[in-house]
């Protein structure tokens, strides 16, 4: 399933905190692991991914260091920071809520029974 734009512009920053409150990663390793772990859903790019780390870089949420790959290349890894821990905290807090309200409504199973998609 294919998101669309405006809903991805949000899940995805919050997506990529989670994963890097996990462990360091590079890029190429966070489109991989986005689309795996998400069943395909979350998706990107790397022409979507690295803007966004750039921002979420810029705005200190993330800090990015090169280091050598085991297979000896350079790669540029991702860390959160502790105002991107912060912030994630803060995200979940937001989805968590904005899940309720959808539920309530009957957008999402558990709420009351609705008109049907």
């Amino acid at each position: 399933m294919k998101i669309e734009r405006e809903l991805m512009r949000g899940a995805g920053p919050t997506a990529v905190l989670k994963l890097l409150s996990t462990r360091t990663m590079y890029g190429y390793e966070l489109v991989e692991t986005l689309a795996k772990q998400a069943g395909g859903v979350l998706a990107m790019g790397q022409s979507t991914l690295y803007p966004m780390l750039y921002n979420l870089e810029s705005k200190g949420l993330i800090e990015a260091d090169w280091q050598q790959a085991p297979s000896g290349r350079k790669r540029k890894y991702y860390s959160l920071t502790s105002k991107g821990k912060k912030k994630l905290r803060a995200d979940i807090e937001a989805w968590t809520q904005l899940n309720s309200a959808m539920t309530a409504l009957g957008v999402l199973e558990g709420g009351p029974a609705g008109v049907s998609a």
